[in-house]
């Protein structure tokens, strides 16, 4: 069979959203008597993981009540619902879906009841072989009530019981392939935290006046004031009940694969993922980018958020002062009303608005963390140009994504990435650009300051070198909404 390193799943175009997004932030609890208030915080904090869906469950002597619906976090939890979830366990969930639709059956925590317990799963990645697993659960008697594959996990799960609660999860997790970071939580009130053989997706450990909290990003643990731990091993499953916290090392590959846009772009700038915070990091990708891209101009500028911090770098090494040329409005929310085709360019210039002054006749360098599809960078850049700036340079902190992820992130076609149907003189013409330059591979791992990074770290999207193999079947999951 053909190896994943080899195929690239490619299909027909479909304009999609303009920005990359992940599935999930995860956030659980345990030992607290306002576990459920907790979680509501903590998801706060991830809400740039997902904006689509959030959930919590919780137990209370046995008993496992949850509620989750279509929104953002305060919408989703008024007082009135925090007050009903009580218990000392909990596991939260933000949600931005890349397998199964977006639909409220498929917002997460997922709960089933199986032998008078009760059992819930959040879930952050992709398994890449869920349609597999999918077709022989179905036809060993299973019923799916949703389209996700994290629903895949359970009913895994239960029918691997009879091997007792540890043994199951170890043979479960031996099933799955791909990247996938999980909270679990069982009605006897047990926390379980779940990381992938090759450690994709960050999940760290932290501790609150003796109880334990799982979190996707130390960022959430600041808000509570817990203190960070550790972050979990690739390949590890931690069991956290009232004896305190066990681990068990279900597998391990020898290869890391931690996802390096984490740095890049998704996770939020005051966390520590992967032993490295994330604003020095991207600040240490700007600096990179002006020694190898150095060109005059008047300043240097972000398009907020996106580049501000690889953009403070850059100002540092290059020594061009750094100016923030567009202003965001941080009140433009996601229900915000759609123009009409008459009034396209509306709905961008409502969120960000220019500095003329500072702009008008200047030559600048605009910093972005990437370019996926590209029609928002080449709006960005005829507004500029509209407004009399002399020119515009363009730098990127990363290099150009040419490969379609298949581990959580929603750019999973290859026809959806501009960079790989133009090349980088093309997409500079395209863009309206004096010029455009990437930061290169190597300057993009060596500048993480982690010891051989080529080891550590996920590049699929970059170089089409897949370390897990995929299931080109795997949309299939993914049932008409």
């Amino acid at each position: 069979m053909e190896s994943g390193r080899q195929r690239l799943h490619e299909s027909k175009f479909v304009p999609a959203r303009q920005r990359p997004r992940e599935s999930c932030g995860l956030f659980a609890v345990s030992g607290h008597q306002e576990a459920a208030k907790l979680c509501y915080f903590g998801l706060y904090a991830l809400q740039h993981r997902g904006q689509e869906s959030a959930g919590i469950a919780v137990v209370d002597q046995g008993h496992m009540d949850d509620h989750k619906a279509m929104g953002l976090v305060s919408d989703v939890f008024p007082m009135q619902i925090l007050k009903r979830l009580k218990g000392p366990s909990a596991i939260g969930h933000v949600r931005y879906s890349t397998t199964g639709s977006s639909i409220l059956s498929n917002a997460q925590p997922f709960v089933v009841r199986h032998r008078n317990k009760a059992y819930a799963v959040a879930h952050n990645g992709n398994l890449v072989n869920a349609h597999t697993l999918k077709e022989e659960l179905e036809k060993s008697g299973s019923i799916f009530q949703s389209t996700m594959d994290s629903e895949v996990f359970l009913h895994l799960f239960v029918k691997n019981l009879n091997l007792g609660f540890e043994e199951a999860l170890k043979a479960t997790v031996a099933k799955m392939e791909g990247a996938f970071s999980m909270v679990m939580l069982t009605s006897r009130g047990e926390v379980v935290g779940i990381k992938d053989p090759q450690g994709f997706r960050p999940l760290c450990l932290g501790r609150l006046n003796g109880n334990w909290i799982l979190a996707s990003e130390t960022c959430a643990l600041d808000l509570v004031q817990a203190e960070y731990v550790r972050e979990l091993e690739p390949g590890e499953i931690i069991i956290i009940d009232h004896n305190g916290v066990r681990s068990l090392c279900a597998s391990k590959s020898t290869k890391k694969s931690f996802c390096i846009f984490e740095f890049i772009y998704f996770a939020r700038p005051d966390s520590t993922i992967f032993g490295r915070n994330v604003y020095l990091t991207r600040k240490a990708h700007g600096r990179r980018l002006a020694e190898e891209a150095p060109v005059k101009a008047d300043l240097v500028m972000p398009f907020p958020d996106s580049g501000t911090y690889a953009a403070l770098g850059y100002s540092e090494a290059s020594g061009i002062p750094f100016e923030m040329g567009m202003i965001r409005n941080h009140y433009v929310g996601r229900t915000f009303i759609q123009p009409t085709q008459s009034m396209r360019d509306f709905g961008v210039r409502v969120k960000l608005n220019p500095v003329r002054e500072l702009l008008k006749g200047k030559d600048i360098i605009i910093i972005e963390d990437s370019i996926i599809r590209g029609t928002t960078a080449k709006t960005r850049v005829r507004t500029l140009r509209e407004l009399g700036v002399h020119k515009v340079h363009l730098r990127v902190a990363g290099p150009p994504h040419r490969f379609p992820c298949h581990y959580g992130i929603d750019f999973s076609t290859k026809g959806e990435l501009i960079a790989a149907r133009m090349t980088v003189d093309e997409l500079r013409d395209y863009l309206g650009l004096d010029s455009l330059y990437y930061l290169s591979l190597e300057g993009l791992l060596e500048s993480t300051g982690i010891e051989n990074p080529g080891d550590h770290f996920c590049k699929a999207c970059f170089d089409g070198c897949y370390p897990v193999d995929f299931d080109d079947n795997l949309s299939k999951l993914c049932l008409e909404s």
